[in-house]
C-alpha cells in the first residue's frame, strides 16, 4: 500500500513491479500467482489445486481463468480507478472505475447460476478456481466497493462454505 513494490530493490526483483514473488533458496524469484502456485504444486503434488489428469487441468485452468479475466481484472480496475491510492499513479478514470465495479457485479450473477448446486467453481472439489474467486471476491468488497447481493444464494453459499476452510481463515 506503500509503493514498496516500486522501488529499486522491488523491482530487482519483479520488473513489472507486482505482486506476489516469490523468493527461492537460489536467489532467483517467480512471480505471478498461478506460476507460483504451479511451482508449489509440481514441489507437493497432492492434494492438488490444479487437476489430477489433462482434462481435468485443462477443466480447472478454463474455470480459473474466467475468475481472473472476467471477476479479478474487473474488480482490480475498479480499485485501481476509483481509489485515492492510484493518484499520481496512473491516469484515473473515475466512470471506467464504476463501469468495471458494475462488470464484476454481472459476472457474480453469471457465477451464481454457474454454481448451482455444484460445491466448488470447477467441479467437486476445491481447485485454484476457488482460490481465485475467493480472493477477487473479499478484495472486491473490502477496497472496491463490490456488494454481494444476498439473492445470489449459490454464491453466497459456496462463499461461506470456502470462507470457512482453515487456509482461507489463516
Amino acid at each position: 500500500m506503500e509503493g514498496k513494490n516500486r522501488t529499486p530493490e522491488f523491482l530487482a526483483k519483479n520488473p513489472a513491479g507486482g505482486l506476489p514473488v516469490l523468493e527461492l533458496d537460489d536467489g532467483s524469484h517467480l512471480a505471478e500467482s498461478v506460476a507460483i502456485c504451479r511451482y508449489f504444486e509440481g514441489l507437493h503434488p497432492e492434494p492438488n489445486l490444479m487437476g489430477k489428469d489433462l482434462r481435468e487441468q485443462a477443466e480447472i485452468e478454463m474455470w480459473n481463468r474466467r475468475m481472473e479475466l472476467n471477476l479479478f481484472g474487473p474488480v482490480t480496475r475498479a480499485f485501481q480507478h476509483t481509489n485515492p491510492l492510484f493518484k499520481g499513479r496512473l491516469q484515473q478514470f473515475a466512470e471506467f472505475g464504476a463501469n468495471q465495479l458494475e462488470a464484476a457485479t454481472q459476472q457474480l450473477k453469471w457465477l451464481d447460476a454457474q454454481i448451482g448446486s455444484k460445491p466448488f467453481i470447477a467441479g467437486n472439489r476445491y481447485t485454484i478456481a476457488d482460490i481465485t474467486a475467493l480472493v477477487a471476491i473479499d478484495f472486491g468488497t473490502q477496497m472496491a466497493g463490490l456488494k454481494v447481493d444476498p439473492a445470489l444464494k449459490n454464491l453466497n453459499r459456496w462463499h461461506q462454505s470456502v470462507s470457512s476452510r482453515p487456509s482461507a481463515k489463516a
